[in-house]
């Protein structure tokens, strides 16, 4: 039984629904560890690794262009919420103020409490891709990676880091913390790329 907040779709939804998801009207918190709570002024988000390092604080990035997207995320827990709206930073509006070595390809996510997870670069550098702080038309809650988090929409939720405090720029592929426990290390919800051993 799903209960009244999760729903089998009838079908993929002309391809929005990716394979073995049940789609849900709430959304559902799901976090290893505690919820972190810090404010805004806070927020910084270093850059190191292969790249010029720098650090944006929160008056910067919201001095940067604002975006806001609509589109459908999907959990690996197997729910997906569609037509949620997020207001950030385009990732690649982001990069255009880096100064990267061309030998980066993957980059690693850090948070607030240790928690890390991994992106190629072509997959971080889409422009649907933000460093949300709204959700809706209400700052982003504590439980959903408020003040900051990214937003990568066509990979399973766990690439989408709450309580970003970092993005570090590598040259080989690496584990985050999910990958280092069982999960795929690319995450793609279509292909139902959950553990290490899904194709």
């Amino acid at each position: 039984m799903l209960g009244k907040f999760f729903k089998k779709p009838a079908d993929d939804m002309n391809g929005r629904v990716p394979p073995g998801q049940t789609l849900t009207t709430r959304f559902p918190v799901l976090t290893y560890g505690p919820t972190q709570h810090y404010r805004p002024a806070d927020v910084v988000v270093r850059i190191s690794g292969l790249a010029q390092e720098r650090s944006f604080t929160w008056a910067d990035l919201l001095a940067l262009p604002q975006t806001t997207l609509t589109y459908d995320i999907h959990c690996v827990t197997h729910w997906s919420k569609l037509e949620t709206t997020w207001t950030g930073v385009r990732a690649t509006d982001l990069l255009e103020l880096l100064q990267l070595d061309p030998a980066a390809t993957h980059v690693m996510q850090h948070s607030v409490g240790g928690y890390t997870t991994n992106l190629s670069l072509e997959d971080f550098a889409r422009p649907e891709n933000l460093l949300a702080h709204t959700f809706g038309d209400q700052p982003l809650d504590a439980e959903h990676g408020g003040p900051l988090r990214m937003v990568v929409p066509h990979l399973y939720f766990w690439k989408s880091a709450k309580w970003l405090t970092g993005l570090e720029f590598m040259d080989r592929d690496q584990a985050g913390f999910w990958e280092r426990n069982g999960y795929h290390m690319r995450g793609d919800p279509f292909r139902e790329q959950r553990y290490d051993d899904d194709a």
